[in-house]
């Protein structure tokens, strides 16, 4: 029996991702839009309240507030667009999980935080390590059929 080998370096073979069924790849649809749903009503909230969003990334005294500030924009609704269509998709994924990832110890630091707020910002975090774990098999194994980058391998 013979391995399949990766069409690209890094990614799953094409094989695995042409392989789903209907049913499957409606799931990854249905995953794709309730991630977006997370995330591109965030960016847009952060976008029309830009300097509150930078303010609050000041108060936690990450420098550069309002670079970071456009960066959140641009992975929360930006990626989030991506990832709703499906264009690009494993590299949206890819770029959310890595953000989430970053961002999630510096404003969900709940060993850092008084006892009447840990627990709150504890399920904040672990949230955010499951949401970060669905980018991430996303990532590895694409938008399904029902997405732009599924239309293209038709």
């Amino acid at each position: 029996m013979t391995t399949p080998t990766p069409s690209r370096p890094g990614y799953a073979p094409a094989a695995v991702a042409d392989a789903l069924t209907p049913a499957q790849d409606a799931m990854v649809l249905l995953a794709r839009v309730l991630l977006a749903w997370v995330f591109a009503p965030s960016g847009w909230a952060k976008l029309v309240g830009f300097a509150g969003t930078a303010g609050s990334i000041a108060s936690k005294g990450i420098p550069l507030p309002e670079v970071c500030a456009a960066i959140a924009i641009a992975a929360e609704l930006g990626l989030g667009l991506l990832l709703l269509v499906g264009w690009k998709a494993r590299w949206a994924a890819l770029g959310m999980a890595i953000f989430v990832a970053v961002i999630t110890p510096l404003f969900h630091n709940f060993w850092a935080m008084p006892e009447a707020q840990q627990m709150l910002q504890k399920q904040a975090f672990s949230k955010n390590v499951g949401i970060v774990a669905g980018l991430l098999a996303l990532a590895a194994f694409g938008a399904g059929a029902f997405s732009l980058d599924g239309r293209r391998r038709a």
